[in-house]
C-alpha cells in the first residue's frame, strides 16, 4: 500500500530541486560554458560579425554606421523590421564568378561537351552555345546574344528532368574540383566576408533575397547544402518553364494536375534576369522596395539605382570590385571601371584586395 506524501514534504522536495537547478545555472554562467544567450550579441556586434573585414575597410564602416542609424528606435532613420529588405546578386557578389566563367556557364559546357551520358544527345544549338562559352573563356570576348542563348540552351539541355533530379545533377557537379584553385570544389566558391554580411544583416532583422541572372533552379542548387542561409522562396533568377510530363502542348489553363503528375523542366526559356529585368522581378516577387543592394557589375546597376532612388527609407548600394589578382581571378581593368562607376553613381565600392583578410579561407590557394 502506497504512502501518502504530505504537502510539506512536496514543498521541501521542490525547493531542493529548484535550488539545485539554480546552482547549476549559476555555475554554467560563471564558467561561460553550456549556456546559450538569445541576445545575438555575437552576430550583431560588427567586430565579431565582420571579423574577416580589414580595419581600414570603408565599406564595412559605412554599413555599420548605416545599421546603427536604421535600428535606433525613435531615430530619424529608423526602418521597421518588415521593411529591412536586402537584395544580393550571386556571381561575383557572393560566389566565385570567374573560374573560368559563371557557374551556370561552366555547368552547360560540362553537360553538353563532357557529360558522357548526354553529349551525344546534345542539339547543334546547345553545342554551338557551349563552344561560344569556351571561346569566351579563351579570348575574353562574348558572342552577341550569348546571355539569352545560354538560357535557352540550359532549358533544353535539362528538359524532362524533375526539379529534384536537376538539383541532384547540380550537387554532383558541385563536387568537381575548381580548375584555378587548390583546396576548393565547384560548390565551395563562397566569398566568406560576404557570407558574414548576410549573417550580420539577418541578425539585425533583415530579409535577404538573392536576385541573380543565373537560372533560378541552378541558384537554388548552388545554395542547397551551403553556408548561405537563404530559403528557396527568397531566391530569384532567370526562369524556364515547368510542366507536367503528360501535359504536352496543352495550355496550363486547360490541363488539370493530378495525383500521378510531377513537375519537370519544360525546355523553354522564359527570361534572363539581368539589368532592368532585375528591377521588374523585384517589384513583382518582393513587392517592397529594398533598402540595401549588393552587386558587382553593370548587370546590377539598375537594381542598385532602383534601391537608392526615391526610397522613403535610408538606402545604400554596394558594388564589389574584382581588384584581387593574387587570391582571386580578378581583373584590375574591370575593377577600375567599377570604382569609377561607384564614384559617379554614389555606390559604395568594396575592394576584394584591400577590404578582406581572406576570400575563400586559409585552405584555398590560387594555382
Amino acid at each position: 500500500m502506497s504512502k501518502k506524501v504530505s504537502a510539506t514534504t512536496k514543498w521541501k522536495t521542490s525547493t531542493i530541486v529548484v535550488s539545485c537547478l539554480l546552482a547549476v545555472v549559476a555555475a554554467c554562467y560563471a564558467l561561460g560554458v553550456g549556456w546559450k544567450t538569445t541576445d545575438n550579441s555575437d552576430t550583431t556586434s560588427p567586430d565579431t560579425a565582420l571579423s574577416l573585414w580589414t580595419d581600414k575597410a570603408e565599406a564595412k564602416d559605412k554599413l555599420v554606421s548605416y545599421m546603427n542609424a536604421i535600428t535606433e528606435e525613435g531615430g530619424a532613420d529608423y526602418i521597421p523590421p518588415e521593411n529591412r529588405i536586402a537584395v544580393f546578386d550571386l556571381d561575383g557578389t557572393l560566389f566565385c564568378e570567374t573560374d573560368p566563367n559563371y557557374f551556370d556557364y561552366t555547368l552547360l559546357v560540362y553537360r553538353v561537351l563532357e557529360d558522357k551520358n548526354y553529349k551525344d544527345k546534345a542539339s547543334d544549338f546547345e553545342k554551338e552555345t557551349a563552344e561560344k562559352i569556351v571561346t569566351l573563356n579563351e579570348t575574353g570576348k562574348a558572342a552577341k546574344g550569348l546571355e539569352v542563348d545560354h538560357g535557352k540552351a540550359v532549358a533544353s539541355a535539362f528538359k524532362g528532368m524533375t526539379v529534384g533530379e536537376f538539383n541532384d545533377y547540380i550537387q554532383k557537379f558541385k563536387q568537381l574540383p575548381m580548375p584555378s584553385y587548390d583546396g576548393m570544389k565547384r560548390g565551395e566558391g563562397w566569398y566568406k566576408p560576404m557570407l558574414q554580411i548576410v549573417d550580420y544583416l539577418q541578425a539585425n532583422d533583415f530579409t535577404v533575397y538573392i536576385v541573380s541572372g543565373t537560372d533560378r533552379f541552378i541558384v537554388r542548387g548552388i545554395v542547397y547544402d551551403s553556408p548561405l542561409n537563404v530559403p528557396n522562396r527568397q531566391i530569384i533568377g532567370s526562369d524556364e518553364t515547368l510542366v507536367a510530363p503528360d501535359q504536352g502542348d496543352t495550355d496550363g489553363l486547360s490541363y488539370v494536375y493530378d495525383d500521378d503528375d510531377k513537375l519537370v523542366l519544360g525546355g523553354d526559356f522564359v527570361v534572363k534576369n539581368l539589368k532592368m529585368n532585375k528591377v521588374t522581378v523585384i517589384a513583382q516577387e518582393i513587392g517592397v522596395q529594398p533598402v540595401l543592394s549588393f552587386g558587382n557589375s553593370t548587370g546590377d546597376a539598375s537594381m542598385a539605382e532602383y534601391v537608392t532612388s526615391n526610397n522613403p527609407y535610408k538606402s545604400l548600394a554596394f558594388m564589389l570590385c574584382c581588384d584581387d589578382t593574387e587570391r582571386e581571378n580578378g581583373s584590375q581593368e574591370k575593377a577600375d571601371k567599377m570604382f569609377s562607376l561607384c564614384e559617379e553613381f554614389d555606390w559604395v565600392p568594396i575592394s576584394m584586395k584591400n577590404d578582406w583578410t581572406t576570400i575563400y579561407g586559409d585552405g584555398v590557394t590560387k594555382k
